[in-house]
């Protein structure tokens, strides 16, 4: 028979009175027990002795223990190297701050919400979730917010669905120059509503639109709808220099902001709404420190389109828990944004250099290498690719195969130029064949000695 566990933050586990009918459960890195830094919130979800029970009435040879321990065991395992060992340069990833991480437990999760009324007792909810949409407006300068799509991709379906008719077009960045593939003809989401695709003319070189090839093909083809806004993202986009061209061709202008939220969020990188776009969107979780999910924000000649449509059939519960966690997160944003941002991108910059001058091949060195949270690497043999990306994780330096590294975790934990020119030393002896077992206690260590979490 399980206990219920209760530990302080950062501390052992230790067995909590029986009585107790729900506990926090922050799992840390003290000697004893199991090390973790999770916040866990057990009520309704777990409750050890009760699954040990059950389990032991299921048919066939069956440990009542096994299960319960095998995934406390491999949560464990995980948190204690990603969170505690490894230097996390993923561009699409971030995290969040601990109060954050206690607003996603909380009750609110176990409960329904709908624009009908058809659910009682919801009027928290409701007061939280118009508080968050008046930050998201005030965060971005937009005239309305919708925190509800569960990620940023449906971010964008709602985009499409609601602003694009069958039959009509869509002009974005290709995935062969580094758009996002979930808007394309690849499979990607206009595919399944009849909305065709047209892909910008891009400058590979610069790593951004040829505004004025842009010009001429948005004048021929009118396309329903003008997104900006890419995967590989390292400069902002010309918003401004072709909101007249839309305009006169009956474009609709979104911004998928999903990489850059939270550069624009602090006043850096660019400032879309403004620049002429009537739609931001995107990712919660990527340089924006929230929790993972989705955002729409724009203009009010496009809120009944879109805010007005997404109910029932785009977004029904919008997982509350996570609106109170965003909410949060966006007023972090709000109050350190501009700090963070700041900071996010001169790390960038700093580790962009850094490795360029140790001889690890960067792209756009002649542009400045970077203007957002990403660095990109000018590598093109897939399998030098994947063999420089395992090697990477060997030494628990983690990045994506796209080689876009990101420095928003780090930002984050408190790191600054001068770590980042560390950073840069220990991928530059990675590439350049030193065995990743040599690098990978001096990567825990740099890790190890940033452990706050800062711009909460």
């Amino acid at each position: 028979m399980f206990e219920r566990l209760a530990v302080t933050e950062l501390g052992p586990l230790v067995p909590a009175p029986r009585q107790r009918s729900e506990c926090w459960l922050v799992m840390g890195s003290g000697l004893a027990g199991l090390r973790m830094s999770l916040l866990f919130h057990m009520t309704g979800l777990v409750d050890l002795a009760d699954d040990a029970v059950a389990a032991s009435r299921l048919p066939g040879s069956f440990s009542s223990t096994s299960y319960a321990s095998q995934i406390r065991k491999i949560v464990g395992k995980h948190h204690k190297w990603r969170a505690e060992e490894c230097l996390n340069m993923i561009a699409s990833e971030n995290v969040t701050s601990h109060t954050v991480r206690q607003l996603l437990s909380g009750d609110m999760g176990h409960r329904y919400r709908a624009d009908d009324r058809f659910y009682k007792g919801t009027k928290f909810m409701d007061e939280l979730e118009s508080f968050g949409e008046k930050i998201a407006c005030e965060v971005f300068g937009a005239d309305w917010a919708t925190l509800r799509p569960l990620s940023g991709h449906l971010a964008d379906m709602i985009m499409v669905s609601t602003l694009a008719k069958p039959g009509g077009s869509i002009l974005t960045v290709s995935p062969a120059d580094g758009g996002y593939p979930g808007l394309s003809d690849q499979a990607g989401y206009p595919t399944f509503v009849n909305v065709r695709n047209l892909y910008f003319p891009f400058d590979s070189e610069r790593m951004n639109i040829d505004a004025e090839k842009a010009r001429g093909l948005i004048e021929d083809e009118k396309p329903s709808l003008v997104v900006f806004g890419q995967s590989f993202f390292l400069f902002p986009h010309p918003v401004k220099e072709l909101a007249e061209a839309c305009n006169e061709a009956g474009s609709r202008m979104v911004y998928d902001g999903s990489h850059v939220l939270g550069l624009i969020a602090g006043g850096e990188f660019q400032r879309p709404l403004q620049e002429g776009a009537e739609l931001l969107l995107g990712s919660t979780h990527k340089s924006l420190f929230g929790p993972q999910g989705g955002i729409i924000v724009g203009k009010k000649e496009v809120e009944a389109e879109v805010k007005g449509r997404q109910f029932p059939g785009l977004v029904d519960n919008a997982h509350w828990n996570r609106i109170a966690a965003l909410t949060y997160a966006l007023d972090e944003a709000r109050r350190n944004g501009g700090k963070y941002a700041a900071r996010v991108i001169e790390n960038a910059k700093a580790l962009a250099k850094s490795l360029h001058e140790r001889g690890v091949p960067v792209k756009c060195a002649e542009y400045g290498f970077t203007a957002s949270h990403q660095v990109y690497l000018n590598m093109k043999d897939e399998k030098e690719i994947d063999r420089l990306t395992q090697r990477l994780e060997d030494a628990n330096i983690i990045v994506d195969r796209g080689i876009r590294i990101g420095t928003c975790e780090a930002t984050r934990h408190g790191m600054k130029p001068k770590e980042m020119d560390r950073v840069a030393e220990l991928i530059s002896q990675v590439y350049k064949g030193t065995d990743p077992a040599r690098i990978r206690p001096q990567a825990t260590k740099l890790r190890r000695g940033f452990s706050s979490i800062l711009y909460a």
